[in-house]
């Protein structure tokens, strides 16, 4: 019945095709059986292959068309766990398919931009032991991550070039042992069998910034306002915004920004309090988000429990409300010490 449509789909060469139900069927087939490297997973392969048939469009890209399938597969996952595992094996075989299988050659072409995306010491390293990495990566293993965990990959952690994903997983896991350990190839591929196979992973700047010009692998900053005035308060913004750009968390205490209606001796006015500054605060981690659009800034704010601006200090972050009285982006902590717990134990001042 599906056997012959009058709709095309366009190759990866560019050449035009008649869409074909059996060869969507049979792959699909060919990602849910068993071989070296995958398992026999429990689905349908002829139920996908028909939803995917229904919702094909002449002129469609068999980039497009595995994008849809591995979309049409998840969508089945709460019939089944093993659509899940379908669909992570269609989005890792589509990606194979739309990247080079050489990771020096991969290099080569960031290293080779108009803006290079790896530092030359970097690339000089891959360069020498081209032979050897290429030969250690192992492609396969990319099939061990879930559906959730390649799209996350896809979106913010695996480097572009012009817009297009130029990586592969293993290409970045290798990235970071390379960076990591430098010259120790050895100590660099024992972490790379370690991180391939999933027993543990480096946090967000390392994947993000390993190899690159700014090899900032650090996750959490802790800082204090540097001081109660425009020029502390304005000066720890900015070392907020830096740390953010690439890619660090933030944990900053306020403890010593004095109240709302507090007397200022400079001015001889009144302070607006902690609730607008932290406005500020809040849209800066909007703005400058972690490694430039690739994750949402992370502000933790820590307070101590007798300031006196700590009522509205606990309104910050409701969803209702006035919004001039909220930084819902922000995130909060109360600074408390042993002290005020003994206080509420014996209920003293």
């Amino acid at each position: 019945m599906y056997t012959h449509l009058t709709m095309r789909v366009i190759k990866r060469s560019g050449k035009y095709e008649d869409v074909s139900f059996d060869k969507i069927l049979k792959r699909i087939i060919s990602l849910s059986t068993e071989t070296e490297t995958l398992d026999k997973i429990d689905i349908d392969s002829s139920l996908v292959a028909q939803k995917v048939i229904k919702e094909l469009r002449d002129g469609v890209t068999t980039k497009e068309l595995d994008v849809l399938s591995s979309e049409i597969a998840i969508f089945m996952y709460s019939k089944h766990p093993d659509y899940a595992k379908l669909a992570s094996r269609i989005v890792v075989s589509n990606h194979h398919k739309n990247t080079i299988d050489r990771f020096s050659e991969k290099i080569e072409n960031m290293f080779q931009t108009e803006n290079p995306m790896v530092n030359r010491g970097f690339y000089e390293l891959v360069m020498k032991n081209n032979a050897i990495i290429d030969a250690k990566i192992d492609y396969s293993k990319d099939y061990k991550f879930d559906y959730f965990g390649l799209k996350t990959l896809e979106k913010s952690y695996l480097y572009k070039v012009k817009g297009e994903i130029i990586e592969r997983p293993q290409d970045m896991i290798m990235r970071v042992c390379l960076s990591i350990h430098r010259n120790n190839i050895e100590k660099a591929f024992e972490s790379y069998d370690y991180m391939s196979d999933l027993f543990f992973t480096h946090a967000t700047p390392t994947l993000f910034n390993a190899g690159s010009h700014r090899e900032q692998f650090a996750s959490c900053f802790l800082l204090s306002m540097k001081d109660d005035s425009i020029d502390g308060i304005y000066k720890t913004l900015n070392d907020c915004a830096i740390i953010s750009q690439h890619s660090g968390g933030i944990g900053l205490h306020i403890h010593n920004i004095r109240a709302k209606d507090s007397y200022i001796a400079g001015t001889a006015g009144k302070s607006n309090g902690i609730v607008p500054m932290l406005r500020v605060f809040n849209d800066t981690a909007r703005y400058v988000d972690q490694g430039g659009g690739k994750r949402n800034g992370s502000f933790a704010i820590y307070l101590e429990p007798w300031h006196a601006d700590i009522m509205s200090f606990l309104d910050l972050k409701k969803n209702h409300g006035n919004d001039a009285e909220r930084a819902r982006d922000l995130f909060y902590a109360l600074w408390v010490p042993d002290l005020f717990m003994q206080k509420v134990i014996d209920d003293e001042m």
